[in-house]
């Protein structure tokens, strides 16, 4: 490793050094969070440069063009634990763009075979995958990085950190020691960027914030920790892995199979579909069904059904395990909407009704696991179609700030009134009068009293919901569209769970043949 003060650094020579991928860190100083003041940068090659960013900034000096162009460069990877994160801070402390950048914690939850004991801090996952034990001592990590002279531990230890976080990458993308030489017309960055779609630039979801640093000793003694959200050594429980508290702790499994496996016949014997036994028995109270045997309980109906199944190959004609698709776990399951309701919801009704295809039976853990990998999805939607999730757009009822401001100027008023400068008082006053008379009229106690029990928040006129903005762009393509949705989701579920228990005939393609000869790709799509 090496340290640079005066760094002068080519843009060919810059991409040359970063052309696989790189890690950026920040670091703090006595525990408190302070300017980024050290970047390290590494190669699968194991080549790695620290350079010390705030020697250039208090010499008033620019960072060379290729370093500041290959942190923007969109066709450079930079992968790390929190490197998104990072990005944000390097914008914030020194104005430099970090673009390309892949949390590494994504790519282990995508390795369902990796055994991950300790979480996905980037300790935890040398410690787990390379056998590497990394030394993160509260006294090195909040050493002074802003010092003259760098110690060799420090600098040992920023620079194990830029090369594990590079090994780790090519492991977990099943290249141990650098990637394989490209097809003829693919390059290094589209090989390695097509394992980690969906990925990029996408910060990483923590459910914990920090708690300062009694909180940190009390989180690393359970080993389910994590510092700031914006720390690029950030501790998050490992889903699957938490002991404390197992993943689907909380959810609340079926009392009952799902499946019945009964079947229902048509006056002539036809296989029609498979049901549960409450809705086999309803057909035999009302009359219009006679049972044929009961095991397998099938009942035979007294009337033409409205329709028939194309083939006796049919998805609904299938007996069904009652396991989780995913392990094959037989106790503890929940229902799963492969396609999410969110958007579900809004399809129109020739895609919904009588459609259970993509309602399957996952154990607790396999669906809070299950979930964890929705969110990826979801997040790519929402960038890729500007369908945010949890922004303005996406909040039914926004909080008025003026009509907060004159709720509080009441409520401040009835309780505090006697004990309040009069200057204050009339503030205040000035307040509920301009809002409800315009500064015309004296406010009354009446007033008052409406004032104080106003409600703050109106209707967001601007609301869209997440799931309706990403299935109207999906309709303009008409029905091929939707479809195009549902097998996005549906291939989604199978490469991030590696279901080993689906049904018989379940599919990515399912009914797709049947919509569009029975409406054609022409349909009038009419969302809900």
């Amino acid at each position: 490793s090496c340290v640079l003060k005066d760094l002068t650094v080519s843009s060919k020579e810059a991409k040359e050094m970063l052309q696989r991928c790189c890690l950026l860190s920040q670091v703090s100083v006595k525990g408190k969070a302070s300017a980024v003041s050290l970047l390290q940068l590494a190669t699968f090659s194991g080549r790695c440069v620290l350079v010390r960013l705030l020697t250039f900034r208090n010499a008033q000096l620019p960072l060379p063009e290729g370093l500041v162009g290959v942190l923007s460069d969109p066709r450079v990877l930079k992968v790390g634990v929190g490197c998104y994160e990072d990005g944000k801070r390097l914008t914030h402390d020194h104005g430099l763009t970090l673009s390309c950048t892949v949390d590494l914690r994504y790519l282990a939850l995508r390795q369902r075979q990796a055994v991950l004991n300790n979480g996905l801090s980037l300790k935890s996952l040398a410690a787990d995958l390379l056998n590497i034990t990394l030394d993160k001592s509260l006294e090195l990590r909040c050493s002074d990085w802003e010092a003259d002279v760098l110690t060799q531990e420090q600098m040992v230890y920023a620079a194990h950190d830029a090369q594990i976080s590079v090994a780790l990458f090519f492991h977990l993308l099943g290249m141990n020691t650098e990637p394989r030489l490209p097809a003829e017309g693919e390059s290094v960055f589209v090989q390695l960027a097509s394992c980690c779609q969906g990925l990029v630039d996408v910060p990483f979801r923590a459910r914990y914030n920090g708690e300062g640093e009694e909180g940190e000793r009390r989180r690393r003694s359970r080993k389910s920790t994590v510092e700031s959200p914006e720390s690029g050594d950030q501790q998050v429980p490992d889903p699957r892995r938490n002991k404390r508290k197992p993943l689907g702790v909380g959810y609340s499994a079926r009392k009952s199979p799902l499946y019945d496996n009964c079947f229902l016949h048509a006056p002539d014997g036809q296989p029609l579909c498979t049901c549960d036994k409450k809705k086999a028995k309803w057909y035999l109270e009302k009359g219009i069904g006679e049972l044929v045997s009961d095991d397998p309980f099938v009942v035979r109906l007294l009337f033409e059904p409205s329709g028939r199944p194309d083939s006796q190959k049919d998805y609904y004609l299938t007996a069904k395990e009652n396991v989780c698709v995913v392990c094959g776990k037989a106790d503890s399951y929940i229902r799963k909407n492969i396609v999410p309701h969110e958007y579900r919801r809004h399809f129109p009704a020739e895609m919904k009704d009588h459609n259970s295809h993509d309602i399957l039976l996952l154990c607790t853990s396999c669906h809070a696991a299950s979930n964890v990998h929705d969110g990826v999805l979801k997040q790519r939607l929402a960038e890729e179609h500007s369908a945010p999730q949890g922004c303005e757009e996406g909040i039914r009822l926004l909080e008025d700030a003026d009509r907060r401001r004159v709720r509080s100027a009441a409520r401040a008023l009835l309780s505090a009134s006697g004990g309040m400068p009069q200057s204050r008082k009339e503030e205040l006053l000035s307040v509920i009068q301009s809002f409800f008379c315009n500064g015309q009229q004296e406010v009354t106690q009446d007033m008052l009293q409406r004032a104080a029990a106003l409600e703050t928040r109106i209707f967001n006129e601007s609301y869209v919901p997440h799931g309706l903005k990403v299935v109207q762009v999906y309709a303009e393509r008409s029905l091929r569209g939707l479809m195009e949705l549902e097998c996005c989701w549906r291939q989604h579920f199978l490469t991030s769970m590696q279901p080993r228990h689906l049904p018989p005939l379940w599919s990515v393609n399912h009914n797709h043949d049947k919509y569009l000869r029975k409406y054609g790709e022409d349909l009038q799509i009419q969302l809900n």
